[in-house]
């Protein structure tokens, strides 16, 4: 009993340090060369996702948010594919995937400025500011992206 209480706790601490500390500021290279830097996107939403090619559940949410950013071209959307061992097959399989949105291969560079996942798929959400308010493993779908950012379709109330 008293080791699931440390566990939760240790839990509980490492969401909250996560939740209080500014955002390392980062700068990739999508697949295309394109650079993304944290700094640029000051004033929008960020969500950053982490994802492998053998990872089903990472596979089952990439056309969501692909629906996610198509929807909210003013949320900047970064898929990092954490296999980059072959580069063409991972952007192969992006494609065959629906991942339309800019795909950065997470090499030890990338790993540095962004971290390691503590599982697959991770999503990372940062606000306007620039802040992490989100980092956490597991599934995101449309809907769950619109309440982490706070932005809603077009059209609704």
């Amino acid at each position: 009993m008293k080791t699931k209480r440390l566990l939760q706790l240790s839990a509980l601490v490492a969401i909250l340090l996560t939740a209080c500390a500014p955002a390392a500021a980062f700068d990739v290279a999508d697949t295309g060369g394109k650079r993304h830097r944290l700094a640029d996107y000051k004033g929008r939403w960020v969500v950053v996702n982490y994802w492998a090619t053998w990872c089903v559940p990472c596979i089952q949410e990439i056309p969501e948010i692909a629906d996610f950013a198509r929807a909210h071209p003013r949320v900047a959307v970064l898929g990092i594919a954490m296999d980059p061992e072959n580069p063409a097959k991972v952007k192969q399989f992006a494609q065959k995937t629906g991942h339309d949105y800019p795909l950065v291969l997470g090499d030890d560079a990338v790993t540095k400025q962004l971290g390691e996942p503590r599982a697959l798929p991770t999503t990372r959400v940062y606000d306007p500011a620039g802040k992490v308010v989100y980092d956490r493993a597991g599934r995101v779908t449309v809907k769950s992206l619109e309440e982490l950012t706070k932005v809603q379709r077009a059209g609704k109330a």
